[in-house]
C-alpha cells in the first residue's frame, strides 16, 4: 500500500523540520528549546536526559530479521501496529480531554476579566493608581486566558492530527492482513496438499513392493481390489498408481516451492516493508506529537510567566506599559488617590459667606411711638443706600464688569453723587428705588421701619452697625442677607456645569471650546497611547485646565496644539473631557430621552437598533446633536486605532455610556448595560447615523 495513506500532518514532516524514523528532527528542536530551564530541572533529576540510543546491536538485528523473513513476520508486524494504532488513539484522547479543560478555563478566566472591568469602571469604585493597577491585573489575565485558548487550539489541531494518522493506519493494517496473511495461508496450504501426495505415494509404494516381492500377507485397500486378479495384474496395476502417484506428488512439490519462492522473495517482503513503515511512521508521528505537547506546555508557562513578570531590559528595569504584576500591585498609592479624589471635589466647595453673626430682627424692635423716649443715638451715622450700594460695587469690582454709579442709577436725574457718611438720607421714595437696583432687599434699610424722610433711617438696628463697624465684606455690602458677592477667584463665564444650550446661547460656537480643544489634542497626541480615555490623568493638572476654561476662555495657553499647554499629559486632557460630560446638568443625549434610548438598545436586530437610536438622535437640539456628532467622529478615530491603543468600541462605550446618558440612581445598575449597548452601537454606525463631512 502506499505510504501517502497517512494525513499529509503527520507525513513524516513538521513545520519544526523533517522526521527520520529513529531520531526526528523535531527531538533536537526541542532540546535546544529547553533550555536553561530543562537544563536545571534535570539537574535537580540527578542524571542528564536519556537519548535514543544510534549504536547497531548485531545481535538483536539477526533475530529481528529472523523473525521477519519467517512465517510469523507479517503477523507479528501487524500485531505491533494495532499496538500502536492503540496508543495514538490513547495520546489523542488525552490531548482531546486537556484541550477542552484548557478552553473552559480560559473561557471562564476571560469572562470572569470582562465582568471586572464592567464593575471597576462604575463611579461606585476607586479611581488613580489603585483603578490602574486593577486594569493591569486584569489584562494580565486576559493575556493568560488568551495563551490558554492558543494552547487548547494547538492541543486540538493535535488531536486531530493523530485521529486522521490513525485512522490511515488502520486502514492500512486491514489490507495487509488480508493480502499479507492469504498469502502466508496459501503457502502453507499448498504444502499440507504435498505432504498429502507424499503419503499416499508412500502407500502405494509399500504395497507395490509386497506384490512384486510374492508376500503372503494381503492388507490395505488396494491390495483387497486385486483379490481376484493374477499376480501380474496386481502387480501392473500397482505400478500404474505408483506412478500416477508420483507425477501428483512432483506436482505438488514443483507448485509448493513456487509459491513458497514467491512468497519469500516479493510478497512477504513487500509486506513486511510496508507494514513496517506504517509502524515506523505511526510511532514518529505519536512520538513527535508528544515532543509538540512538551513544547507547547513550556511554552503556556513560559507565556504566563512573562505575562506575570515580564522580562526586565539592560538597564533592569521593565518597560511601563509591561510592568508585572507585582510592581503593579506595588505602584498603588493609597494617599495619593485619597488625595486626588478630595482635590477633585475642590470646584465643588460652595463660597465662603464670611462669619456668621447674629442680627436681631428689625421686627423685634417697639416701634418709635412705643418708646417713652427718643431713640438711643446710633453709634455711627450709617451710609445712605447710595453709598451701599456703591460699596457693594466696589467690592464686586474685581469679579464683574462695572455698573453705572448706584447713586446716579437710584436719583431721577441721574446726576447725584454719593453722599458722605454723615451727609443726612435722601427722601423716603428714593430710598426705596434703590431696593430695585439690588439683589435683595437690606433689612436695615426696610420701608417699614419708620416714616416719612429720614426717620426710617434713623432706627437702624444696632446688629448692622455692629457690621459695618467691623467691616464685613459680604454680608454688609449685600445688605446683611448673607448672600456672598462674587470674588476674584469665581468665575465670570463658567464652562462646566452649564446647559449646552446656555454655552450655545452665550458664545454662539455649537460645539463648546473645552470639547474642541480637548479632542484635537487627543487627535494629534494621543491616538496610539494604550489605554487612551481609561487612563486617569494628573488630578491638579484637570483642575487647573478647568480653571482657566472657566476664567479665562481666550487664553492662548488653551491652544492645545501644543502640548506644553496640557503639560505633555494626554490622559489629563482626556480626564478634562470626561469631566466637562458628568458636569453637565443635562446629559448630552438629555435625561427625556433616557428611557427610549434604553428601549431602543433591547431591539435584538443591530438595524432596527440601529434606526430606533438613529431617530432619537435626530432629534435632540442643535447644540447637544453638534457636540455629540463632533465627539463619537473622534471616539470613531480611536477604535479605528484600536489596534494600537487597545481600545475597541466596546471599552470605549464602557467609559462613555453613563457619562453621555447620566446615571439614575435608581436604575443605575439595571440600565448599565444598555447604556453601553447605546454608545457602542453609536461608535460603530458612526457613519451612517452622522454626516462624515
Amino acid at each position: 500500500m502506499a505510504d501517502d495513506s497517512l494525513p499529509p500532518s503527520l507525513d513524516l514532516r513538521d513545520p519544526a523540520g523533517s522526521i527520520d524514523a529513529s531520531r526526528t528532527t523535531a527531538t533536537a528542536d526541542s532540546e535546544t528549546n529547553e533550555g536553561d530551564a530543562g537544563a536545571s530541572l534535570h539537574s535537580l533529576a540527578g542524571q542528564p536526559p536519556a537519548a535514543p540510543s544510534g549504536a547497531p546491536r548485531p545481535e538483536v538485528q539477526k533475530q529481528v530479521e529472523g523473525v521477519l523473513s519467517s512465517e510469523i513476520g507479517i503477523a507479528t508486524l501487524l500485531n505491533r501496529l494495532k499496538q500502536s494504532i492503540a496508543s495514538a488513539k490513547e495520546f489523542a484522547l488525552f490531548l482531546k480531554k486537556r484541550a477542552d479543560l484548557e478552553e473552559h478555563n480560559a473561557a471562564g478566566l476571560k469572562k470572569v476579566c470582562r465582568a471586572t472591568q464592567d464593575s471597576i469602571r462604575r463611579p461606585e469604585h476607586r479611581t488613580g493608581t489603585f483603578s490602574q493597577a486593577y486594569e493591569e491585573m486584569v489584562y494580565i489575565h486576559e493575556r493568560m486566558a488568551e495563551n490558554g485558548s492558543h494552547f487548547a487550539a494547538s492541543l486540538q489541531q493535535m488531536h486531530d492530527d493523530l485521529v486522521d494518522a490513525a485512522t490511515a493506519a488502520e486502514r492500512s493494517r486491514k489490507t495487509w492482513k488480508t493480502n499479507g496473511l492469504a498469502a502466508e495461508q496459501k503457502v502453507a496450504d499448498l504444502e499440507q496438499a504435498m505432504r498429502k501426495c507424499r503419503s499416499k505415494l508412500e502407500t502405494l509404494a509399500e504395497d507395490y513392493e509386497r506384490v512384486r516381492t510374492g508376500e503372503s500377507r494381503q492388507t490395505g485397500k488396494v491390495l483387497n481390489a486385486f483379490k481376484n486378479k493374477s499376480a501380474a495384474d496386481q502387480e501392473m496395476e500397482l505400478k500404474k498408481k505408483v506412478e500416477h502417484a508420483d507425477q501428483n506428488y512432483r506436482q505438488a512439490v514443483e507448485t509448493y516451492r513456487g509459491e513458497k519462492q514467491l512468497l519469500e522473495t516479493t510478497t512477504r517482503p513487500d509486506a513486511v516493508h510496508q507494514i513496517r513503515n506504517h509502524v515506523r511512521e505511526l510511532d514518529a508521528g505519536l512520538g513527535l506529537q508528544m515532543q509538540k505537547f512538551a513544547a507547547f506546555n513550556e511554552k503556556l508557562l513560559l507565556s504566563n510567566g512573562l505575562s506575570v513578570s515580564p522580562l526586565r531590559g539592560p538597564g533592569g528595569d521593565s518597560h511601563p506599559a509591561s510592568r508585572s504584576l507585582r510592581h503593579a500591585v506595588l505602584s498603588i498609592d493609597n494617599e495619593r488617590d485619597l488625595d486626588d479624589f478630595l482635590a477633585g471635589h475642590h470646584a465643588r466647595v460652595p463660597a465662603h459667606a464670611g462669619e456668621v453673626k447674629y442680627e436681631r430682627h428689625p421686627t423685634l424692635e417697639p416701634p418709635p411711638h412705643f418708646q417713652g423716649g427718643p431713640p438711643p443715638p446710633a453709634p455711627v451715622a450709617i451710609p445712605p443706600p447710595s453709598s451701599s450700594s456703591s460699596a457693594a460695587a466696589a467690592a464686586a469690582a474685581t469679579a464683574a464688569p462695572p455698573p453705572p454709579p448706584m447713586g446716579q442709577s437710584m436719583s431721577p436725574g441721574g446726576h447725584e453723587p454719593p453722599r458722605p457718611f454723615a451727609q443726612p438720607p435722601p427722601h423716603q421714595h428714593q430710598h426705596q428705588r434703590s431696593f430695585s437696583g439690588q439683589d435683595a432687599p437690606q433689612l436695615g434699610a426696610l420701608p417699614f421701619q419708620g416714616g416719612s424722610g429720614g426717620a426710617g433711617v434713623g432706627q437702624q438696628s444696632p446688629p448692622f452697625h455692629a457690621h459695618e463697624r467691623q467691616g464685613s465684606s459680604s454680608a454688609a455690602a449685600a445688605g446683611g442677607t448673607g448672600t456672598p458677592t462674587p470674588t476674584p477667584s469665581a468665575a465670570l463665564n463658567p464652562v462646566f456645569g452649564v446647559h449646552l444650550a446656555h454655552l450655545y446661547e452665550r458664545d454662539g460656537v455649537p460645539v463648546p471650546a473645552v470639547v474642541e480643544q480637548c479632542i484635537r489634542a487627543v487627535d494629534l497626541f494621543g491616538l496610539g497611547t494604550e489605554g487612551i480615555y481609561r487612563q486617569s490623568g494628573s488630578m491638579a493638572h484637570i483642575q487647573k485646565l478647568r480653571a482657566l476654561f472657566d476664567r479665562e476662555r481666550q487664553n492662548p495657553a488653551l491652544n492645545f496644539q501644543d502640548p506644553d499647554n496640557f503639560f505633555h499629559d494626554v490622559n489629563s486632557v482626556t480626564g478634562l473631557l470626561k469631566q466637562f460630560f458628568r458636569d453637565l446638568p443635562d446629559p448630552v443625549l438629555t435625561a427625556d430621552n433616557h428611557d427610549g434610548l434604553v428601549a431602543a438598545a433591547k431591539h435584538d436586530d443591530d438595524t432596527q437598533r440601529r434606526d430606533s437610536i438613529h431617530a432619537i438622535i435626530n432629534a435632540l437640539p442643535d447644540p447637544n446633536y453638534a457636540t455629540l456628532r463632533a465627539l463619537c467622529l473622534h471616539l470613531h478615530r480611536v477604535v479605528e486605532n484600536a489596534h494600537v491603543n487597545r481600545m475597541s468600541s466596546h471599552n470605549l462605550a464602557l467609559i462613555f455610556g453613563p457619562t453621555l446618558m447620566g446615571t439614575d440612581p435608581a436604575k443605575a445598575i439595571q440600565d448599565a448595560g444598555w447604556q453601553i449597548k447605546v454608545v457602542d452601537t453609536l461608535l460603530q454606525n458612526t457613519y451612517q447615523i452622522f454626516d462624515e463631512d
